[in-house]
């Protein structure tokens, strides 16, 4: 694991771990209005997502999930990009979340690897 120099602008973590026998590497980046989070298997981006909470007046939060980049026909991908912006928000933040995936499984064990790992790391960038 390792954690950016204070002085650096952009806060950032970088870690690396086995999920399913795939070694992932994930790099969780906080700037001033969004966090970037990127998780690959295949030492590539693959499909960016951007997520980010509905401003309004209803009491529920709503969240609005959108593919930029990538696979459009993996609602696992979204899931998981609805469950990291949700984290994001329960934790006090309203940054939006820009979320990049390059995964060799798109399994349900991968994506809630990543979103486990995710979450504990959070803290670190924030």
């Amino acid at each position: 694991m390792e954690v950016s120099d204070p002085g650096f602008p952009v806060r950032n973590t970088m870690f690396s771990l086995n999920i399913k026998e795939h070694k992932t590497d994930i790099v969780i980046s906080s700037y001033e209005d969004h966090f970037l989070v990127i998780a690959t298997q295949i030492g590539s981006m693959g499909t960016i997502l951007h997520a980010r909470k509905e401003e309004g007046v209803s009491v529920d939060p709503t969240f609005s999930v959108r593919v930029v980049l990538g696979k459009r026909d993996e609602p696992m991908l979204i899931t998981c990009a609805r469950q990291l912006i949700e984290h994001i928000s329960k934790s006090g933040s309203s940054k939006a979340l820009v979320l990049s995936l390059g995964l060799r499984d798109h399994s349900r064990e991968t994506l809630k690897g990543i979103v486990s790992a995710v979450i504990e790391k959070f803290a670190e960038v924030t």
